[in-house]
Parts: C-alpha cells; sequence; structure tokens
C-alpha cells in the first residue's frame, strides 16, 4: 500500500488548520510592523520606546537598501562574535550554568556554530549535551533563535515594501522592524509555546545531569536542563538545532504526538501568514493566496513523492519474507531512522515540512530514507525552501521567482513584464538572476571539491550514489541556511567545518543582498495602471505558471548531480544492487 488512509487525514488536517490560522495571524504581523495597535500594545508599546530610548533609534526614520542592509550584516557580525565568545569561554561560566563542566568549544566548531546560529541554519555538528553549557544554549543559541529569525522576517518585509510601495526610495528601518518582530510576534508567543512544552514533559531546569543505574546494572547518564525555552522557538522560528544531538526525535524536545502536530503547525505558522501579510500590503489579498496556493501545491507535491516511498519500503528486503505491509500493530515501510511513536506517516511529514521552511529540525533521520524520501528534503532546501518558506526566507525566494515567471510572461506577449504594476527591467532582472544563481554556484561548487578532495571523502559513511547525496545535502543545507543532515557525513572534521561555515554565510548574506539591491530599485517605480496588457498573476495561469518556472529552474540546475546521486540510487535499489 502506497499510503494510508490515516496518513493522508493527517496531512489533510494539518494543512487545513495552517489554512485556518495564515489570516488571522498574517493580518496580526501587518498590524505589528504598519506600528498599529495590537493585543499586547499597552504592555508592550511602552517597552518599545524605552528600547529605541537607550538604543539612539529614531522610530520614525527610514532608510533606503544600502542603509537597511548595512545595519542587518553589523547587526549579524556583532553577533555572531558574540556567540563565538560565549561559546569560547565556556569554563569560565560558573558550575550553575555549566554543572556539566564542559570546556571550551574549539575554535573552528565554534566559528561553524556562530556562523550557522547567525545565519538561521542551526547545523550542528557537535553533540549539544555533551559540548554546549546551558549558559551557552540560553544566552548564545536561544537568543540567535530570535534574533536570526526576526532577521528573515525583517528582510520579507523590506523586499514587500519594495513591491507595494508606489515610488520612494526608502524600505523601512532595520532596528524598527527587529525589534517589532521580536517584541511583539517571537516573544509572547514563544512564552505560551515553551509553557505548552512544559506541560507535555518537556525539562526545563538548571538541574546536573542525572547519572541512573538501569536495570542491567548499566550507568546512563540523563541530559536535562533549560530545553522547553529553546525548544519552541527553534521550531517557530524555524531554525532547527536542538538542544540535545538527537533533535526532535529525542523524547525531552518532542515528546508525544500532540507535540509534534503543534511543531508542525509552529514551523508553518509565520511562513504561512507571510503571504498574507504580502497581499495586504499590495492592497489585493488574492496576489498573496496566489502565492499560498504555489505553496501548498509544491508542498503536496512533495509528500506525494515522500510518503508513498516511505510506506513502500525497501524491495530489497522482500525475498525475505520481510512483511513491510502496514498493519493495525505495525506501521509497515521503511522504519530505519524512525520514531515507533511517529511512524512513517508523522517522520515523512516533518521531513517535508521541515525543509519546505529553512528549520532542519528533525524527529527521524533523513540519511535513512528511500532513495527517493530523501530526494524530496534535498530538493526542497536547495529551491530556496520556498514551498512555505522559512520565516521571511521563503517568500523574498518566491518572489524573485515571480520576477523571473512575469519577465517569461512579458517575453510570450511581446510587452515589457510588470508586477503589481511595476516594471521589470534590465537591472531588475540582473538582480534576480544573481540571486538565483548564488545558491547553486555555491551548492555545486563546495560539493565539487568535495568529492576530490580526501579530506572530503574522509567523512563519508557511504560509498557510491549515497555518498553523494550525503555531500550534496551538507553543503545543500549550509547553503540553503536549514540546518538538517545526511547524518552518515562526519561534519565535524577542520574540512567541513570551515567549508560548511562559509557556505552558511554565502547562503545568507551573499544570496540577500542582490534581493535588497532588487527591492531598493523597484521601490523607486511608479505602479503603473492595469492594461488589456497586463498579466494578471493572481488567477490559474499565474499559479501554473509560477510552479513551473521553480519546478523547471530547480531541475535544470541540480538534475545533473542529482542523477548521480538519489536518483541512480534509486534504480539501484529497485535492481538489488546496493553500494
Amino acid at each position: 500500500m502506497a499510503v494510508t488512509v490515516n496518513g493522508v487525514l493527517q496531512v489533510l488536517i494539518f494543512v487545513g488548520i495552517v489554512l485556518v490560522l495564515t489570516k488571522p495571524f498574517g493580518l496580526y504581523i501587518y498590524h505589528v510592523f504598519a506600528g498599529e495597535r495590537t493585543w499586547f500594545s499597552p504592555a508592550l508599546k511602552p517597552v518599545e520606546r524605552v528600547l529605541y530610548r537607550i538604543s539612539g533609534v529614531n522610530e520614525d526614520e527610514e532608510h533606503g537598501w544600502l542603509r537597511y542592509t548595512i545595519d542587518m550584516l553589523v547587526f549579524s557580525v556583532a553577533g555572531m562574535l558574540l556567540l563565538y565568545l560565549i561559546e569560547r569561554t565556556q569554563q569560565i561560566q560558573g558550575s550553575f550554568f555549566n554543572p556539566a563542566n564542559l570546556p571550551n568549544v574549539e575554535p573552528g566548531l565554534a566559528f561553524n556554530t556562530a556562523a550557522s546560529f547567525t545565519t538561521n541554519t542551526n547545523w550542528q555538528s557537535y553533540t549539544g549535551e555533551t559540548t554546549m553549557s546551558y549558559f551557552t544554549q540560553m544566552a548564545g543559541l536561544a537568543v540567535h533563535n530570535f534574533t536570526s529569525a526576526a532577521i528573515g522576517i525583517a528582510l520579507a518585509m523590506a523586499v514587500i515594501r519594495g513591491l507595494t510601495r508606489r515610488s520612494g526610495r526608502h524600505l523601512g528601518n532595520f532596528y524598527v522592524d527587529l525589534t517589532r518582530c521580536i517584541l511583539y510576534i517571537l516573544l509572547p508567543i514563544s512564552i505560551v509555546g515553551a509553557l505548552f512544552l512544559i506541560s507535555q514533559g518537556v525539562p526545563q531546569n538548571f538541574r546536573p545531569y542525572d547519572v541512573v543505574t538501569t536495570l542491567n546494572g548499566i550507568q546512563q547518564t540523563i541530559a536535562q536542563g533549560p530545553v522547553a525555552s529553546q525548544e519552541w522557538i527553534k521550531n517557530f522560528g524555524t531554525n532547527g538545532g536542538g538542544f540535545f544531538n538527537a533533535n526532535s526525535a529525542h523524547p525531552f524536545e518532542n515528546p508525544n504526538a500532540l507535540t509534534n502536530i503543534v511543531t508542525l503547525i509552529s514551523i508553518f505558522s509565520i511562513p504561512a501568514a507571510m503571504f498574507y501579510v504580502f497581499g495586504k500590503m499590495t492592497g489585493n489579498t488574492k496576489q498573496g493566496w496566489a502565492l499560498w496556493i504555489v505553496g501548498a501545491v509544491l508542498f503536496f507535491v512533495g509528500i506525494a513523492v515522500a510518503m508513498p516511498a516511505e510506506q513502500l519500503g525497501n524491495p530489497q528486503l522482500n525475498p525475505y519474507n520481510i512483511n513491510q505491509q502496514p498493519t493495525a500493530i505495525q506501521s509497515g515501510g521503511n522504519m530505519e531512522g524512525k520514531e515507533v511513536r511517529f511512524g512513517i506517516t508523522d517522520s515523512a511529514l516533518f521531513a517535508v515540512v521541515t525543509t519546505d521552511t529553512s528549520c532542519g529540525a528533525v524527529n527521524s533521520f533523513h540519511d535513512s530514507y528511500t532513495p527517493l524520501g530523501g530526494l524530496v528534503p534535498l530538493t526542497n532546501i536547495a529551491l530556496g525552501e520556498l514551498v512555505f518558506g522559512g520565516v521571511g526566507s521563503g517568500i523574498y525566494d518566491l518572489l524573485v521567482f515571480a520576477i523571473i515567471a512575469v519577465f517569461i510572461a512579458g517575453l510570450m506577449v511581446g510587452r515589457t513584464p510588470e508586477y503589481l504594476g511595476k516594471k521589470i527591467e534590465r537591472k531588475e532582472m540582473m538582480m534576480a538572476a544573481l540571486a538565483i544563481l548564488i545558491l547553486p554556484a555555491s551548492i555545486l561548487g563546495f560539493s565539487a571539491v568535495a568529492v576530490v578532495l580526501p579530506a572530503g571523502l574522509a567523512g563519508l559513511g557511504n560509498a557510491g550514489p549515497h555518498g553523494l547525496s550525503e555531500i550534496l545535502y551538507a553543503y545543500t543545507s549550509a547553503n540553503g541556511n536549514n540546518g538538517s543532515a545526511f547524518a552518515g557525513l562526519t561534519a565535524s572534521s577542520t574540512f567541513y567545518t570551515w567549508t560548511l561555515g562559509m557556505a552558511m554565510l554565502i547562503g545568507r548574506i551573499a544570496f540577500v543582498i542582490p534581493i535588497m539591491a532588487l527591492a531598493g530599485a523597484l521601490v523607486r517605480k511608479r505602479v503603473l495602471p492595469a492594461g488589456l496588457g497586463t498579466f494578471p498573476t493572481t488567477g490559474a495561469l499565474w499559479i501554473t505558471l509560477l510552479i513551473g518556472v521553480v519546478i523547471i529552474v530547480g531541475a535544470l540546475t541540480y538534475f545533473p548531480a542529482y542523477s548521480l546521486g538519489p536518483i541512480v540510487e534509486h534504480l539501484l535499489m529497485l535492481q538489488g544492487k546496493t553500494f
């Protein structure tokens, strides 16, 4: 059986809940960034004003794209250096904040982790519970979960303003956008979410690790700590970095089916709402719903491939009379690397959701997926996680594809392309094309170097096509600021620590600069009235065109590499061959 009725119903219920939340949450986010009154304004508006007064920020002052981008870069670099310093000074943090007496993080790993959490990647080349102190987890990693998520949302708002404002020079004020995002959106909801997780059994304490004796007489160390406060924002902010090495497969991070579905909803909630924010700011919410439908269609495509691939299992086991069919007492299919409490459906759904966004949290291990099951999360990240996107990054990535799509439509009808009434000309296309090319150039470039150098091959857990998939996934995840991994690759070596760290910075910083320049060019353009030759960007034809552009560009870019990795591995599996 390719899929079960139970699996289909769970997917539909999940999408239905996300759909219901999209408009009210999107409307709330819109009011926050417009500076309008919200539920939390009576309590938080005075706090916001005090923060501006202390930092010297003028709430009413706005900036152009260059100043906005520089402010973002300065803030990010300062945060990265601070996190690096916290990691390198763990031994002086005291017994309360470092009860396990963990040593200072070595320089290469500290750089990799600082780059990772600053860029919203949260790639972890370490075991959390044996590497990072409580203070590092809280003051370093958890704080960056808030700031990196807020930066992504702020950048998205700046890009949206560039597209929707009728004419001008300014895209907003980075520090105002950052403050409002953390204060009104991320922080209050994270407090409620963390309390929910505590109620379900997620630890939130400063106790030393417990050493217990098992029934077999073996001593076992049970790690704990301030987990819930970091766990919620890691998912809600589509960060993904776990307190424990097992991430959301660990019962202290994701105890049961209820926390699992709430986690999935929290991952999609902001990205889905941002589509409505976009429509609201254009003055035509159909524009936002059109992008929402594009995301939903691509999401269902991913689920339609990943879930059946995992449910069917491995045909190489059939000659051994191993029952892979789902029944009332077993999940069936490929259960390697998956928690029995989640099964095929919740594991495959989690894998698709976490890579549709820039989250990277996992409740199963993607390296153990079937070739086609693993191809889906790999492709999701490579496309820029635009299906529903991360907190901000997904929507501005999809808007770049939208600009390319209207340019193609303009060529078809022999008319200067327009999007939202603004002409798309040479400069805009150059910036859009540059943004689209940066990620594949970095992903394929780093991967090409890794497969020919002994240092790159040394960490492989598998030979042949799956080994190539592991390398591709690592650099795709790093450049896409996702953070999930094919864990068969040992990425803690000096080579991978430094190259993956550089890839993360390229994926966040080099990628966003041309997009901000694009927004700066668009904000200056006047909005032209729609005419008979204007290509509508709200109907079925537009949705189909945009989906086609996303798939075609992705296929042309990555298919040659994938054909040597997961695709050939799938064909070999069907023939009964393995490496």
